[in-house]
């Protein structure tokens, strides 16, 4: 598992953020969380990030504007989706813009922590 990666972690559910960033520090990442995207996309403007979670579903820019964004920016973070809307029309969207995976909520943080690491070690190959 690659260490001292970047995470930032974009959802309007604080608790996502809340219960997912203890679980990536223990992993040895560096997380950031954000309720907000278009303080997302402000953020993303200024620092790379290795990985980026965000939510779809948003007041104001949605999750696959943030994901075209940060792969306009940086095409090498890896992009993982994550969804309490899941649709395969969805899916496909944002495999279509880039995301390295599409998760529906509610998933186990096992899940998460597990793909974020094969993530990371994608994007650094």
């Amino acid at each position: 598992m690659e260490k001292n990666a970047e995470i930032l972690i974009l959802d309007d559910e604080p608790i996502v953020g809340d219960r997912l960033k203890p679980a990536l520090e223990k992993c040895g990442y560096t997380v950031e969380t954000l309720t907000d995207s278009q303080e997302a996309i402000d953020r993303l403007a200024q620092k790379r990030y290795d990985v980026l979670i965000t939510d779809l579903k948003m007041s104001g820019p949605s999750g696959l504007d943030v994901l075209r964004f940060v792969k306009e920016q940086s095409p090498s973070t890896g992009v993982i989706v994550i969804t309490g809307y899941a649709t395969a029309e969805q899916a496909t969207e944002s495999m279509k813009g880039g995301a390295v995976d599409f998760i529906a909520k509610p998933f186990r943080i096992s899940q998460l922590t597990e793909l974020v690491g094969r993530t990371i070690a994608q994007t650094r190959k």
